[in-house]
């Protein structure tokens, strides 16, 4: 999975677009809503953090093992065609797993545009070869519970900061926690569904 590259990953609606360095001016604008930042904590990045945040994420993940896969959400029904959110992924264990999270811009949320880009993204991962997907989503986050549930993850007793975890496939006769939804921009070493 090391040496894994990215690329375009298409579904009905969008295009999932490795991301780079020069998405980060309309991401700044995308992700400028303090609301995103309800279940993640912190404050929306400016342009030039973003800037410098994707230059990180593109450079790759600095721990052996470890590989960072980021895209930009872009809804080709926009027009012009407009970025709309994130989705990443976390892989490690060989790339047998991976921690994915997704944030879609508060105009664009509602809209099943989470959930599509969510499973665009796991069909992608497990072609590749992954075989377990996990999410760390606050207990209160329902919106990000129901992307969760959409793509086959199950909550798990287990929790991170406070954040539920979430799992696919499921852990045989672990009991559900209560669904818990979206948050914000990902951090790239632990990823938050957003």
């Amino acid at each position: 999975m090391g040496d894994i590259e990215v690329s375009a990953i298409p579904t009905r609606r969008l295009d999932l677009l490795p991301l780079a360095v020069q998405h980060a001016d309309e991401m700044a604008a995308v992700l400028a809503d303090p609301a995103l930042h309800s279940f993640i904590g912190g404050a929306p990045y400016t342009a030039p953090e973003l800037r410098a945040r994707y230059e990180r994420l593109s450079a790759g993940s600095p721990s052996p093992g470890t590989v960072w896969l980021n895209w930009v959400v872009r809804l080709r029904d926009d027009a012009p065609a407009a970025l709309v959110g994130t989705v990443q992924a976390t892989v490690t264990e060989g790339g047998t797993t991976a921690e994915i999270a997704w944030v879609v811009g508060t105009p664009w949320q509602g809209k099943g545009i989470a959930k599509e880009a969510a499973a665009g993204l796991a069909g992608w991962l497990t072609r590749r070869g992954v075989r377990t997907l996990v999410a760390h989503i606050h207990p209160d986050h329902h919106a990000s519970a129901s992307v969760a549930a959409a793509v086959g993850l199950l909550p798990t007793p287990e929790r991170q900061d406070g954040e539920v975890r979430w799992r696919f496939p499921a852990v045989p006769d672990v009991p559900h926690a209560p669904h818990a939804p979206h948050s914000d921009v990902p951090r790239p070493d632990v990823p938050r569904s957003g």
